[in-house]
Parts: structure tokens; sequence; C-alpha cells
């Protein structure tokens, strides 16, 4: 571990000592507003007030490429300096940093026009590619390369996204979200990987299970690179047999790491369960699009949502609750109320992929509520650890 300046590290603003605390903090708030504010637009009650793009655009881009991707930062820049025992980012260039993700959200909000918007949209995902590779490459933390790649296959489908929004061209931008989904399937894949089965072992006490499965962890990674390039390269904008074949290969892997990890004692701790449902949309989702490829669903958004809201999001905020607790210096023991919170993220998908099959209308506003009211409770009880200190008096 390199030797810091305890008194200079201590001199910054908590909010900026270490990535989790803005970008966490920042990317939960903005996950508390957008949800109501497509809402309101989805109800033509925002007609006077349009983004770039239109409102539909806004929230395809948004909940990849503004939400997630600041989560997906503030995990990564935090985890980096645990992978290479060097200082994280933190003072004035994490500001910076983290300004330019506002100003990407302000200038999508605003309706900026392109020569604003492209610069400012397009060099956050990069930046962030560059800062993390920059670490791993000073101490060749070559386990964790895969990472920058993913980051830099991100920021590819970012560019898919925005230049479509620019241009007018409705198939750039499906093709760019999508790629976006793959992209985050296979992070997810990497990094729950990991984690899923590490934290289950540690918070169980469980010792000599081995969480290697070989071929299966190489099929969830390989899988997931193999779509995100089949999908950037407009083969998997049409249902196909061969693409079903794909998808349901990758359900059937990820449910044999899911089935792998489970013990009956994650029902115990929240922050344990949390976790394996959200690795279990996963599979749904992969069978959804499944069906769909193979022709026996119609609709793509059903597991669409599965993937993006069921295991997205409900790891998001899983991952949110438990890393703010250990990098504040706290027991990773949650507020009570955040059980609740999980279960009302994961009752929220119930009704976006199944409910709205039979009751539409309702069904959107209640999931929109059941999210809202899962991230107001996160932000309600984490905020001020985020613009605080670290309880044990270190820096971070």
């Amino acid at each position: 571990m390199q030797i810091v300046d305890l008194n200079k590290q201590l001199a910054i603003p908590p909010i900026l000592r270490l990535g989790f605390r803005p970008f966490f903090l920042g990317g939960s708030v903005f996950a508390l507003l957008a949800l109501p504010l497509w809402l309101l637009a989805v109800n033509g009650l925002t007609s006077d007030w349009q983004p770039a793009g239109g409102w539909l655009a806004w929230h395809r881009h948004e909940m990849f490429f503004g939400f997630g991707a600041a989560i997906i930062a503030g995990f990564l820049l935090t985890a980096a300096q645990t992978w290479t025992g060097r200082p994280g980012l933190s003072g004035k260039p994490l500001a910076a940093l983290a300004a330019l993700w506002l100003t990407g959200r302000l200038a999508w909000l605003a309706g900026a026009p392109a020569w604003l918007l492209l610069p400012v949209e397009l060099a956050f995902l990069p930046a962030v590619a560059l800062i993390l590779g920059r670490m791993l490459w000073q101490v060749r933390q070559t386990r964790n390369y895969p990472v920058v790649l993913v980051l830099l296959l991100m920021a590819v489908a970012n560019t898919m996204v925005t230049v479509g929004v620019v241009t007018g061209n409705a198939l750039l931008q499906h093709r760019g979200g999508m790629t976006g989904a793959w992209v985050i399937v296979t992070l997810l894949g990497l990094i729950g990987g990991r984690v899923i089965p590490f934290f289950t072992r540690r918070g169980l006490d469980l010792k000599g299970k081995s969480t290697d499965l070989g071929w299966v962890d190489w099929l969830a990674l390989g899988g997931g690179v193999t779509m995100v390039a089949l999908t950037a390269a407009g083969l998997a904008d049409q249902a196909h047999a061969a693409m079903a074949v794909l998808c349901f290969s990758l359900a059937f892997g990820h449910l044999q790491r899911t089935v792998h990890w489970y013990d009956h004692g994650i029902w115990r701790v929240p922050l344990l369960w949390s976790l394996h449902l959200a690795y279990g949309w996963l599979v749904v989702a992969l069978f959804g699009l499944g069906l769909w490829h193979a022709g026996f669903i119609a609709s793509l958004s059903l597991p669409l949502h599965a993937l993006t809201v069921g295991a997205m999001s409900g790891a998001i905020l899983a991952m949110l609750a438990r890393v703010t607790l250990g990098h504040t210096g706290r027991e990773l023991v949650p507020p009570a109320a955040m059980k609740w919170a999980f279960a009302l993220l994961h009752a929220g998908v119930l009704a976006r992929v199944g409910l709205v099959l039979l009751w539409p209308a309702p069904a959107l506003v209640l999931a929109a509520a059941c999210w809202t009211l899962a991230f107001g409770i996160f932000v309600w009880h984490y905020a001020p650890m985020m613009v605080r200190a670290r309880v044990d008096g270190h820096p971070g």
C-alpha cells in the first residue's frame, strides 16, 4: 500500500475523498428523479420541454449511460484502490470528473446543441477508462485489464446512441442502447462472478466450497463479449434462431452459476439475497431474449426491462448499500429500511415485466413508484454517510 499524507487526505472535503462518494450519490439522486420525470413525459405533462432527441431517446440513453455509468464509475474507481494498493482518485481531479458527468446530464435535459452535447457526453467514459487503466498499468494488475475493455466498449455504445440522437438515426440509437445493455451484462457477469460468491462465503462463514466453474465462467464472459460485438455490428437487430441459441446458452450458464453460489442462509442477510435476486433476473432476461429471438414472445421490452431494472438496477442498489458501508468504516449491516428498498425494487420489476401484460398503465405507474421509493429510501439513509468523513477516522 502506498503511503499517503494523512493530513492532506483529511483536508479534502469528504464528498471528494474517493470515487464512490460523488458518483453513488449523484447516480442515486438521478435515479430517484428519472422515472417520475419519464412518467410525466409519457403522460404529456412536459410537452413544452424536450431534452436532446426527445423524451424517449432521453430515457433510453440516460438509464444506461447517465445512471448506470455513474454507478459503474464510482464502483470501479473505488475498487481500483483495493486492486492496486494505490490511492484512488480524489480531490479536484475527482470533482472535475464528477462535474463532467453532471454536465452531460444537464446538457441532455436542456436539449443542448450537438456541438456542446457530443464532446461533453462522449468524454466521460473514456476519461474513466484512462484513469482506471493508468492505475492498473502502474502495478501491472493484468487480472483487471478486461474491466478497462468493458468501459471502452460502453463508450462505443454511448457514442452510437449519442450520434444517433444528433443525426436523428433511430436504428443507431436502438443498436447503441442494446449494445450498452450487453456491455452491462458482461460487466455484471465479470464482477458479479467475483463478488457474489465471495460475499456469500464470507457473510455466511462457508468454508471449503469452491466457486470456480471453469468453462461456465468463461461462457459467461466470452458469451457476453460476443453479444456486444454482434449487437454493435447490427447482427442482433432482428430475431434470429442462432441468436436464440446463444441467449439460451448464456441463460443456462448463468443459471449454473446462480445455483452453485446459492445457500439457503442468504435469506437471513439482505445484502446477500438482494444480490442473488438481481443475478436471478439476469437469467430471466437472457431466457426472455432467447424466447424473443425464437419468435415465442412479441415484446422485446419485457426481457430488456428484466435486464435493466431487475439485474442491472437490482445489483446496483445492493452494491451501493454494501460498498458505502464498507468504505465509510461501518459494519456491513445496512439500515433496517433497506430490506424494504430491495423488496420494493424487485416488486417493481415484477410489475414492469409481468403485471404490465394484464394491467398496462397502472403497472407502469406501480413499477415507477416502487423504483422511486427504493432509491428514495437509499438516498435518505445513505446520503449523510457519503457527505461525511469515515466513522473510523481513516481517509477515503
